[in-house]
């Protein structure tokens, strides 16, 4: 059985998506495997799967043969044309989905006036921010083979001594992964991790080796080295850092072939500057980050996974000195620009004093933003803006109560259909509904109708093929041709709606009778839900404007519903006609261009002139640029991701100061 399709997972089959992939692909008793470009590899192998180097939009085939071949390849084809897919795992441990946890971008060069004078050492900008602190020099052994030969009745003890070493390893990743405490970003990295040690090519490579007649710390050594050498030769920056992954797993191999214990860092010194030839994501991930003040590696890159976990804690780290380390380690103090990626060793008073000036710059802006977090924003005329958060699941409520969300503006409800093998039924989606609703009393919770299209298909809907889907079958155009999907949400929305804060928005619309077809059906719900004597409450009822069409009849529209939320994302994309996913018309789509700002003053006006809350839940609305724009034109919402959330109260309330 053999089918193929086009990859859309986003950014493709990296460490978190394929380690969920191959655990798909194992749940099957079929030998599965993937072709792409004429080179086929294991399904089940996660290694060889990263080195295929899988990206989004490449072509591929799913081959299967055994028993369930049917239904491994149908799964595993549902799972790359799923653009979320691999995103929401939380770790290899458990089906449990996690807020996907976004790999920030590495930062840009800072602006001449933020850059501190002199030379320094220069490596690569891994994470941004600035640190003068004591030096924690981290510089462990390297691990030396013994390069014995074995004799014949030596081979077999010594393969399963090999294997009771990966356990051991396996192991204390699971420890680390049953940690609650460990932040949903790292997890994915060390679950990632633990694949690549489970990986049967891998461990076939060491057991053939020590078969030959190699002892198992030269075998460990051997084949890390010879596959961390293919992700090197990857024409691919995401995979090329993975070889560091493969070599750091190598070495915990060995460490536990020796009986000894992994690096522990457990010691180093509030504010320290961690020094090394190398870290490991697997010690970095594990370590007090809190105390940790920067990170400075020989190695590494701003794709590597010690880069991605430092700028998830806002740690300022760079990396790639190469052999530049070594002339770190008998430093006393250490001066880290991650902006400019520059490191300046026992700095002088000049530095000194420039360094201490920007990180006390940056310390009083933190304390400033942390006093908005409980902060009530208004307007010049005691109009309250609410600044809410946009979410995707559950899991990501504390962040967005801690960062001083009023409420939630948009709730994507499509990944809690993504994220199961059917669709859900009224009573989860009820008990979603309901629990995010009772989070964020007595503040407003928006949650967006099912927004699916054939970019990103779910299983239990049969998506047509189409030549373009961002223009096609989607949104709520979908959801009324298929009342069975769209009536069993809205049900749970009624039920939920006895909290009392719950309003619903309908994505795509771009014709009025579009609403008006789904109040009907509302009204259908209501009557059923009457019926099985289920308690429920209205809500209100309003629309995402993203669509010129929604734009252009919007006095109309207003008329009709309780609120606008202008989704710029898209908007943006419509109005310019170029696909925000295509980086060379990237400079068309910015939402501050003179049509788009037209398009949303346009929406903003039809809803105050008929008296509707009028909001925006596009990636503009935490733009500090563009907030006094948008609340002068009436805006009084605006959602936004839960990290920008301080920033933008902060720029309201000096809005308004100014105004007064």
């Amino acid at each position: 059985m053999e089918r193929s399709t086009i990859v859309r997972v986003h950014e493709g089959l990296h460490a978190r998506p394929a380690t969920r992939f191959v655990k798909l692909a194992k749940s099957f008793e079929s030998e599965v495997e993937i072709v792409k470009g004429g080179k086929t590899v294991s399904a089940k192998s996660s290694v060889k799967l990263m080195l295929l180097a899988v990206k989004e939009n490449d072509e591929v085939t799913v081959r299967a043969d055994g028993a369930d071949a049917i239904e491994a390849v149908e799964a595993l084809i549902g799972y790359l044309e799923n653009p979320r897919a691999g995103l929401e795992e939380s770790g290899a441990q458990s089906d449990a989905a996690a807020p996907p946890q976004p790999e920030a971008v590495p930062p840009a060069e800072p602006t001449p006036d933020a850059a501190t004078e002199g030379e320094g050492l220069r490596g690569v900008a891994a994470s941004e921010g600035v640190h003068l602190g004591p030096v924690f020099a981290h510089f462990p052994p390297q691990i030396v083979p013994s390069a014995q030969s074995l004799l014949p009745h030596q081979i077999e003890p010594e393969i399963e001594r090999l294997r009771a070493a990966i356990t051991a390893v396996q192991a204390r990743m699971d420890a680390a992964l049953a940690d609650q405490g460990l932040a949903g970003g790292d997890r994915g990295i060390i679950a990632a991790l633990r694949d690549i040690a489970a990986d049967e090519s891998l461990v076939d490579d060491i057991e053939a080796s020590i078969r030959a007649g190699f002892d198992a710390v030269s075998a460990v050594v051997a084949a890390a080295a010879k596959t961390a050498a293919e992700f090197g030769n990857v024409d691919d920056a995401y995979l090329n850092a993975r070889a560091d992954d493969v070599e750091a797993v190598g070495r915990q191999i060995c460490l536990a072939l020796f009986g000894q214990d992994q690096v522990d860092l457990a010691s180093i010194q509030e504010g320290a500057v961690l020094v090394a030839e190398d870290i490991g994501a697997w010690d970095l991930a594990r370590a007090p980050l809190k105390r940790i003040g920067a990170v400075v590696c020989g190695r590494g890159g701003a794709t590597s996974h010690v880069a991605i976990i430092a700028r998830s804690h806002g740690i300022p780290a760079v990396l790639g000195l190469g052999d530049q380390v070594a002339a770190l380690k008998d430093a006393w103090e250490i001066a880290v620009d991650g902006h400019a990626g520059r490191i300046f060793a026992d700095p002088d008073q000049r530095i000194r004093a420039q360094f201490e000036q920007r990180m006390s710059a940056a310390e009083k802006e933190r304390e400033a933003l942390a006093g908005f977090r409980s902060f009530t924003p208004k307007r010049a005329d005691g109009t309250v803006i609410e600044v809410a958060a946009n979410l995707g699941s559950l899991e990501e409520i504390e962040a967005a109560k801690a960062a001083g969300a009023m409420g939630v503006g948009l709730f994507r409800t499509e990944l809690l259909f993504m994220r199961h093998m059917h669709l859900p039924s009224e009573d989860m989606q009820a008990e979603t509904y309901a629990a995010l609703a009772k989070a964020f009393a007595p503040y407003p919770v928006i949650v967006r109708t099912l927004d699916i299209g054939g970019d990103k298909p779910i299983t239990g809907i049969d998506f047509p093929e189409e030549e373009n889907p961002f223009l096609g079958w989607r949104g709520i155009r979908m959801c009324l041709d298929r009342p069975h999907v769209f009536k069993p949400q809205l049900k749970a929305l009624l039920r939920a709606a006895v909290h009392g804060n719950v309003k619903v928005m309908l994505p795509m619309v771009s014709d009025i009778e579009e609403v008006r077809r789904t109040k009907t059906l509302i009204d259908e719900c209501a009557a059923e839900l009457d019926l099985d004597g289920v308690p429920y409450a209205r809500f209100d009822l309003g629309v995402m404007i993203e669509t010129p069409a929604a734009v252009l009849v919007a006095p109309a529209l207003a008329k009709e519903v309780a609120f606008f939320s202008i989704g710029t994302n898209d908007l943006t994309q419509y109005v310019m006609a170029a696909d925000r996913l295509n980086p060379t018309v990237a400079a068309l789509n910015d939402v501050a261009n003179p049509a788009v700002m037209a398009a949303i003053e346009m929406t903003a006006r039809a809803g105050v002139e008929a008296g509707i809350m009028v909001g925006m839940c596009g990636e503009a609305a935490g733009r500090p640029d563009l907030i006094p724009r948008f609340v002068e034109m009436g805006l009084t919402e605006l959602s936004m991701s839960p990290a920008s959330i301080p920033r933008a109260k902060k720029v309201i309330a000096e809005l308004a100061g100014r105004a007064a």
